[in-house]
């Protein structure tokens, strides 16, 4: 192996860089005995991507044990995704309410 001299080195490709990630939260979505089933499924599906099936199986999850962890995410992002949960919920009449915890 040839070794590069050290003016040859490019500090973007050779230099190890520290890249820690963010630390992880889990958003908790609650139960409550107001919000509908199907509006619960549409939030799993277009607030955190969750395949129908997917949404179904945390909705009953959620309505048979109280409350379920629905997404692991980086703070900033797990606080902006309940905050656009709270809108929807609201915007439709319902308490639905999600809270986030650390992994």
């Amino acid at each position: 192996m040839v070794e590069k001299p050290l003016a040859d080195i490019d500090s973007r490709e050779d230099t190890l860089v520290d890249q820690r990630q963010e630390p992880l939260y889990w958003v908790i979505m609650h139960n409550d005995p107001v919000t509908t089933m199907d509006f619960v499924v549409m939030i799993l599906m277009r607030t955190f991507g969750h395949a129908m099936d997917k949404a179904q199986e945390l909705m009953l999850e959620i309505h048979h044990t109280g409350s379920s962890r629905v997404a692991l995410l980086p703070l900033a992002m797990a606080k902006f995704k309940v905050g656009r949960v709270h809108m929807a919920a609201r915007a439709h009449g319902f308490p639905l309410t999600c809270s986030v915890e650390p992994d």
